[in-house]
């Protein structure tokens, strides 16, 4: 029976060919054998080397930049004056002129008291004067005659002066039935009803001026020393208008729980629209500072727990720079402590420590984003609790 080679013996043979003709050349080479070409060099001295290498960061020198900041003070509105308008004199309300939500007048009428007997204690007092002075005429014609002794007509004129003062009093005490108002202003809650039986003190309406109408506001210690009075600033009330307001007031002492200052602003308010205790908020424009602007991802903690930034100086040795915390700003944060033309670390400060040599490079990216830009950082909260 004849033998038949089939392809997959030819495939046999060409390989059995190639394995004895690599074996005849005599070279062998086992990979990864140390002392052999290509071979890896050991763990301790690859670690050694990597160690010796200077490790790379990226840095951006950094430039103060001028700061346009905003102070946003929130509290409430706050009627300029509330004038309590009380009876001078005892006695029943006899009618309340003016009612509530009327405007008035300095001189207006605006309750009547019920006038008792007052009419004739007048009426009874100009008697008595009538007869002083009729006795001190009297007198003063036997003085001039000799007839009587200038003690006498001393006595007479006191008589008759005592009468004249009551009867100024009478008519006082008759004029002060009628309650007027000492100031302009709107007629407010509480007020005294007719038949109300009122004394001397007793309330009988109360008077609300609004003109100007104050914004009321609490500022920290923090930015109290950033404002003064006579400042202009921005009200906007929480009912949709927009005043342009003066800072009036700022106390000089401080709240004791909350360690703020109360701010008055007064606002013009003839039209009548704002009224008193609407929540609003006030944006004052502060003096523009030097400040520099870093991402918050550049910021890093010291082994002591102090924020800061790393940077690198003149020997590319890595120093750690305390920052203080400004403001945040839209596309960063506004901070102080660093000096102009100071090499900040953008990247790669999370792996080096303070005094390590590195590699700077420029940090170009850094360059081309909103870091550097000149814009206006959000308004500070200070304070937004309302007395």
């Amino acid at each position: 029976m004849a033998f038949k080679i089939r392809g997959s013996h030819v495939i046999a043979l060409a390989i059995s060919a190639a394995i004895g003709g690599w074996m005849y050349t005599g070279k062998y080479i086992e990979g990864g054998t140390a002392g052999t070409e290509g071979a890896a060099k050991p763990i301790a001295e690859r670690e050694a080397a990597r160690s010796s290498a200077v490790f790379r960061v990226r840095v951006q020198t950094m430039q103060p930049q001028q700061r346009t900041a905003e102070l946003l003070i929130r509290g409430r509105t706050q009627a300029d004056a509330t004038i309590s308008i009380r009876a001078e004199t005892g006695g029943t309300l006899e009618r309340r002129v003016v009612d509530k939500g009327d405007k008035v007048k300095p001189g207006d009428l605006l309750c009547v008291i019920d006038q008792g007997i007052r009419k004739s204690n007048l009426v009874q007092a100009e008697a008595v004067l009538a007869q002083a002075t009729a006795d001190y005429e009297g007198k003063d014609e036997l003085v001039k005659k000799g007839f009587a002794a200038e003690s006498t007509l001393r006595a007479s004129r006191a008589s008759m002066d005592a009468a004249m003062a009551s009867i100024e009093a009478v008519k006082q005490d008759l004029a002060r039935t009628e309650v007027r108002a000492s100031v302009a202003g709107e007629i407010t809650e509480p007020i005294a009803e007719a038949g109300d039986n009122l004394s001397p003190g007793s309330l009988c309406v109360t008077l609300i001026d609004t003109d100007p109408m104050l914004f009321i506001g609490q500022v920290s210690e923090r930015d109290i020393s950033r404002i003064e009075v006579g400042q202009k600033t921005a009200v906007r009330i929480v009912t949709g208008e927009d005043k342009i307001g003066e800072i009036s007031y700022i106390a000089p002492n401080a709240d004791p729980n909350t360690r703020t200052f109360r701010v008055e602003i007064a606002m013009d308010n003839s039209d009548g629209k704002l009224r008193d205790g609407v929540t609003a908020t006030s944006i004052v424009q502060l003096e523009p500072t030097l400040a520099f602007k870093i991402k918050p991802s550049w910021l890093t903690l010291a082994d002591g727990g102090e924020l800061g930034v790393r940077g690198v100086d003149k020997e590319n040795k890595v120093l750690f720079i305390p920052v203080k915390i400004l403001s945040q700003a839209e596309d960063g944060m506004w901070v102080a402590g660093i000096e102009a033309g100071t090499d900040i670390i953008t990247l790669g400060h999370e792996y080096v420590a303070a005094g390590e040599v590195v590699e700077p490079v420029p940090d170009l990216k850094a360059n081309t984003d909103k870091i550097g830009s000149q814009t206006a950082e959000k308004p500070m909260n200070s304070a937004s609790t309302t007395q």
